[in-house]
């Protein structure tokens, strides 16, 4: 005994010296959380970016930067007063997401001609490096740009734009291409910089809305003829041709074998939220299958194909990006990721052709695309040219939907809005209404009855810790609630409503604390806000326990399953102490490995942050490459022998979430002084091993199930209560004038030692 508490001496004065350090770090960390709220930040990205370059690097002859504009998002070059041109960053006018889902950052300018006159790549998270590229291609890829006259280019209507494409980095090199032509042609035409006019408003003609009354459908000859389907038909002699008149030697003399007349690829694409479309090619099951999944003002495209060449390629597979078509409309440019794509297997219109691939493809939520408005396809042709070269050219599909699906809108005169209120008292009613038009808004208001439900939840279970008490005496209600609410929180928030946390949020949160904080950024989901925002109240109360024990939906997942398992009698596997307090420590190196890296390479830190397989198994619904969904099966199949695998181990979240935890303000959880010496019943019962056989509660671990505040109140498993309630029962018939008959109803149950002591 003497030996055990020299132990727990040591343990105890260990322990408080890291919990010191860990409070100081977790203050750190959660004021850090916190300081946004204080108030706005910098509503703007070109000031962040314009100390990276210096004016004469942008335009020769430039001496310093005037003040910014009023009527645009750009500063202009001065050289003795005189204004030479304007500088600009593209992300302050078009999305530049690149393949890491990340902004590429690229600052241009303009002189009074609309000629680009300089470019500078001042920030991105392209994962570049991991494919063996050098920056300094893009780089030139990139002053290739300087001289590039807007001017000419929409004269000839980009006929003579080819792009250089770096092999290997397709996504990066099309997307900074879009973003910068895109970009200075919208601020050419707002300045008027070399003749260019500013494009006529929408309210100059007239504007159509998708007629939702008509809805009969059609075959697809008939879809054809109307337009309601769009073709695009290139024949090997077709691409042949193009590689010839491209310039590209090497390509041209490589051509497509087979016959001339024979299809490179036979393209059609539409726009399927329109109902008569919709209904017609995907069938009345599939159309209502997209309608659940659709939100409001949300729209879905069909592209399907056959031939020799894949619009899909096999690139999305890797990296989740489909690099070889984008959809352009206006100024703005959409790519799809995996998550926004689903494969079908035929079209449902009557007469229509066998494809060898057709796929529905999801306009991502945050994106505007009007669906009455024309837009095209534009498809990137690959031809390899060496061991790793490929040329590339493009071909467009052009698209309109057919009048006879829409239904004319009349303008609305433009009204004098009148400013906001000066009043230094803002609610959220008045900050949705002053940010009324803003995306962020619009998102919220499309997911109120999901904010409703989740609040409602996150209410609840607020009453359950703070009635936890009440609720332990009660072990089968306890264990009832429980099992509801995991399952609510498995397929409400996270198959339904993809409310699933990631370490990513953490990284980005801090990256966007460190450079360029903006509300919008972390408003545009409106449930996994109010989580982040749960969670940073419950790290103050209770630490990481509500969040890791009932409101992870990959942590549920484990756990029903580990359920399902005991009641099958699936062997649970008992991990030796000494091992299992070593393995702790794992989940929390993985967290600072990526933690560091996202402060050198915040895309690289994502690539790496797959470690959590919460995207494949929850957001995917597997629906992904195998070796994502052969590591999330088997994180998932190791949990039915060891609880909550996966939490206890490996999960980064779990750990980011364990070092701020340590400033929680209340320990609610009881103990008594026997607990650990002797009884070891606690110990071996908690799902996760969160408790020493000392006896104390390791809160980094503990996920807040309540199993051993059952235990603490439970008179006939816990060995103190077990000794009150004999007390008890000897004190009342003491008092009794007519004791129960016999000794055996006062003996104390037969308890052996053992079944509280560590094996």
């Amino acid at each position: 005994m003497h030996v055990s508490q020299n132990r727990w001496g040591r343990y105890a004065k260990a322990s408080r010296i890291f919990g010191c350090l860990s409070r100081i770090f977790g203050i750190f960390a959660l004021l850090t959380l916190l300081l946004p709220l204080a108030g706005p930040a910098d509503a703007g990205f070109l000031a962040r970016f314009l100390p990276k370059v210096t004016p004469g690097e942008l335009l020769e002859g430039a001496e310093s930067f005037g003040d910014a504009l009023s009527e645009a998002p750009a500063v202009p070059l001065l050289a003795d007063g005189e204004i030479l041109g304007y500088a600009f960053l593209n992300t302050d006018f078009v999305n530049a997401a690149g393949y890491s889902g990340k902004p590429i950052h690229v600052i241009i300018a303009l002189d009074r001609d609309a000629r680009i006159t300089g470019l500078k790549l001042v920030d991105h998270k392209e994962p570049i490096v991991l494919v063996g590229i050098p920056e300094s291609k893009i780089v030139e890829v990139i002053k290739g740009y300087v001289g590039f006259d807007l001017a000419l280019f929409e004269v000839n209507d980009g006929a003579d734009h080819d792009v250089d494409i770096v092999s290997g980095a397709t996504v990066t090199i099309m997307v900074i291409d879009d973003s910068i032509v895109r970009a200075s042609l919208k601020l050419a035409r707002q300045l008027g910089l070399g003749g260019l006019a500013p494009e006529a408003g929408i309210a100059a003609g007239p504007r159509f809305e998708v007629d939702e009354t008509v809805t009969e459908t059609s075959s697809w000859q008939s879809l054809l003829e109307q337009g309601a389907v769009g073709r695009l038909r290139v024949s090997l002699a077709d691409v042949n041709k193009a590689f010839q008149e491209s310039g590209e030697a090497e390509a041209a003399e490589r051509p497509e074998k087979g016959d001339p007349d024979s299809d490179y690829i036979d393209l059609y694409a539409a726009v399927v939220t329109i109902p008569a479309i919709g209904r017609s090619l995907l069938g009345e099951a599939e159309y209502g299958n997209m309608q659940d999944v659709l939100s409001a003002d949300q729209d879905a495209l069909l592209i399907a194909a056959k031939g020799r060449y894949s619009f899909k390629g096999s690139g999305y597979v890797r990296g989740g990006v489909f690099d070889r078509f984008q959809i352009i409309q206006g100024d703005e440019s959409y790519r799809f990721r995996d998550r926004n794509h689903k494969r079908l297997g035929e079209v449902e219109a009557k007469g229509a052709p066998e494809f060898s691939e057709v796929d529905l493809f999801y306009i991502p939520k945050e994106r505007s695309f009007d669906p009455t408005a024309p837009w095209r396809l534009e498809l990137l042709a690959q031809r390899a040219i060496g061991p790793t070269q490929k040329a590339y050219l493009t071909f467009d599909l052009d698209y309109r939907a057919p009048s006879e699906y829409l239904r004319r809108i009349e303008p609305v005169a433009a009204t004098t809005s009148e400013p906001a209120p000066e009043s230094a008292d803002v609610t959220l009613a008045t900050l949705f209404e002053h940010n009324s038009d803003a995306l962020w808004v619009k998102l919220w208001r499309e997911k109120i009855p999901e904010i409703l439900i989740t609040v409602v939840a996150l209410t609840a279970l607020t009453l359950i810790f703070f009635l936890q008490d009440w609720l332990a005496k009660r072990p089968l209600l306890t264990e009832r609630v429980r099992i509801g609410f995991l399952l609510f929180t498995l397929f409400g928030l996270g198959f339904y409503a993809n409310a699933q946390l990631s370490v990513v949020n953490v990284m980005t949160f801090f990256s966007a604390l460190i450079n360029d904080f903006r509300w919008e950024y972390f408003l545009k989901d409106p449930l996994i806000f109010i989580l982040w925002f749960s969670v940073a109240a419950s790290l103050l109360f209770w630490g990481r326990g509500p969040f890791c024990g009932w409101l992870c939906p990959f942590g549920a997942f484990q756990e029903l399953l580990n359920k399902l398992a005991k009641a099958l009698r699936v062997p649970q596997v008992e991990v030796p102490w000494w091992l299992h307090e070593r393995l702790w420590t794992l989940k929390y190196m993985i967290f600072l490995v990526l933690f560091g890296l996202s402060l050198y390479s915040l895309g690289l830190a994502e690539e790496l942050a797959e470690v959590e397989p919460f995207k494949t198994a929850i957001i995917l619904k597997f629906q992904r490459a195998w070796p994502f969904v052969l590591f999330a099966v088997a994180v998932l199949a190791a949990s039915l022998f060891i609880e909550r695998f996966y939490c206890r181990y490996v999960c980064p979240l779990g750990a980011a979430l364990a070092i701020p935890g340590r400033v929680r303000m209340f320990e609610w959880l009881k103990r008594y002084r026997e607990c650990g010496s002797p009884c070891q019943r606690c110990a071996k019962e908690c799902m996760v091993g969160a408790i020493h056989p000392e006896g104390q509660i390791n809160p980094n671990e503990c996920l807040y199930c309540l199993h051993c505040q059952t235990l603490y109140y439970d008179d006939s498993r816990c060995p103190v209560m077990i000794q009150r309630r004999l007390k008890r029962e000897r004190r009342e018939a003491l008092a009794s004038k007519n004791p129960p008959p016999g000794k055996n109803s006062l003996k104390k149950p037969e308890l052996a030692l053992s079944d509280f002591m560590p094996d």
